[in-house]
């Protein structure tokens, strides 16, 4: 198996790689609420309506922006300044030249370690489709990843 994230940078990665990267945890896709006064961001447990919370994959990736318009889609160049994005979070990890941990699915080689580690959202989430919008902030994560 080749090893691409220890040899080459975020933007060097063709369009397989840079997906593949991407360890399937579903944190990114969890509505976060920012302090207007501290700028400090806040997890919650709601998850964006795409999300399917069983697999961690959005259902209709390829539409994602066109159904959800204010989807943030990560590019080597935003990394370095998503700050909230999960330590985990691999493209994090390989934009600050760290290794990817054993249980991303790269390494370990199968997608369920992410799952079985309790780094994925997995059944953990409730869709966005469930929970009026004045009661996101009941859902505040009290421990972030």
């Amino acid at each position: 198996m080749e090893l691409f994230w220890k040899n080459k940078t975020l933007g060097q990665l063709t369009p397989a790689q840079w997906e593949a990267l991407c360890d399937g945890c579903g944190r990114c896709c969890l509505q976060k609420l920012k302090n207007r006064t501290t700028g400090k961001v806040y997890y919650t447990w709601v998850a964006c309506h795409l999300l399917n919370i069983e697999t961690c994959r959005c259902d209709h990736y390829d539409l994602r922006h066109l159904l959800v318009p204010d989807c943030l889609e990560l590019t080597p160049g935003n990394i370095a300044r998503l700050h909230w994005l999960p330590r985990t979070c691999a493209y994090r990890l390989v934009a600050a030249g760290h290794d990817l941990p054993p249980w991303h699915p790269l390494v370990s080689g199968t997608p369920e370690t992410v799952h079985t580690a309790g780094i994925s959202i997995r059944q953990r989430a409730i869709s966005e489709a469930y929970v009026h919008p004045d009661d996101v902030e009941n859902f505040i994560m009290k421990k972030r990843f």
